[in-house]
């Protein structure tokens, strides 16, 4: 009898033991064979996620257990998760609730152009500037975010700083980018400034370009927007001088001439009324802000001050703006700028 227990003690204890390392392995030990990257979108639902997360790892029970126990359910911050070969299963869970050290601060501001961007973020991100200049110009991503070119979409690059993880795919921080415009633009403060303003946030951006490219004097903003809105709401053509540079392919030209003015193009809004097809850069937040906010007044011209300090006069009539301009241009001819 004695016998008899002593074989069932010893079987229990090996029964416990073996569960014991069974689970502590499924717990603790190697459940990522190989480095890997898994990049989850925001359009993704929570079982999406998880399941690209447990196709690169081993024990899945263990996985849904551990995540139910921290509430990952709750929510997945979208982004690039990167794995290490022998990270157990708690590790990876945990990665994805806390986030990883991975991380980088990206701040993006002052590119005029898709490729001056580009540029910009790989000196931040574990990418190169043509892969990212790719995806910021894959037609079928460019669909995705409901654009027509490279051009438009790049109007959902908000001058800010992000957190991001350095291993971030291109493809994922245009999705990211697209995530962060959407917030700012579903602010209620934000559609409530649009109401005012009578515009689409695509069309905020666009005309926050050309603010942002006629004077660097944020405190003046405002009311360049303002010129700019009266003539939207009279039909009358912007006539501005930046989106002429831009149909030139020429941001260095000191001096707008005539023959300028008749560039053939859709961006040249001496021609053509209304906005240009996209933004010609990436406005900072002034003046962003400035249209937002525009100041409401009777003004239809501006002109740059002789005094050459940045600043502008601004005119009611064409005659009172036909002499800010002669003094501007005798300015530029005694500068011998041509």
């Amino acid at each position: 009898m004695k016998k008899k227990i002593f074989v069932i003690i010893i079987v229990v204890v090996a029964v416990v033991a073996i569960s014991g390392a069974w689970c502590y392995q499924m717990f603790y030990g190697s459940a990522v064979e190989e480095r890997v990257t898994v990049v989850l979108r925001g359009d993704e639902s929570y079982d999406e996620m998880t399941e690209k997360v447990k196709r690169n790892i081993a024990y899945h029970w263990v996985f849904d257990f551990y995540a139910n126990y921290l509430g990952l359910d709750g929510g997945i911050e979208p982004g690039a998760y990167t794995f290490e070969k022998g990270m157990n299963t708690i590790e990876v869970v945990r990665t994805l609730k806390f986030g990883s050290d991975n991380s980088v601060r990206l701040t993006i501001n002052n590119a005029r152009t898709p490729e001056i961007l580009a540029g910009k973020i790989a000196s931040q991100i574990d990418a190169d500037s043509l892969a990212i200049l790719s995806a910021m110009r894959d037609e079928t991503l460019i669909r995705e975010m409901g654009f027509s070119s490279a051009e438009a979409m790049f109007s959902i690059f908000l001058p800010n700083s992000y957190e991001v993880y350095a291993d971030i795919s291109p493809e994922a921080l245009v999705r990211r980018m697209k995530q962060e415009s959407d917030k700012y633009w579903g602010d209620a403060t934000r559609k409530e400034q649009l109401k005012r303003v009578g515009l689409s946030p695509y069309e905020v951006m666009t005309l926050a370009s050309i603010v942002h490219e006629e004077t660097n004097a944020s405190e003046e903003m405002a009311r360049v927007a303002g010129v700019y809105i009266n003539r939207l709401n009279i039909g009358m053509p912007l006539q501005a001088d930046p989106t002429l540079k831009y149909a030139a392919g020429d941001f260095t030209i000191k001096r707008v001439l005539d023959k300028h003015k008749e560039i053939e193009s859709p961006y040249n809004t001496y021609k053509y009324a209304g906005l240009p097809p996209t933004p010609i850069a990436m406005p900072d937040m002034a003046a962003i802000e400035g249209v937002l906010g525009y100041e409401h007044h009777d003004y239809l011209y501006f002109c740059a001050r002789p005094e050459m300090d940045g600043r502008h006069n601004f005119a009611k009539s064409l005659s009172e703006h036909n002499r800010n301009a002669q003094a501007y241009h005798r300015a530029l001819d005694r500068m011998k700028i041509r």
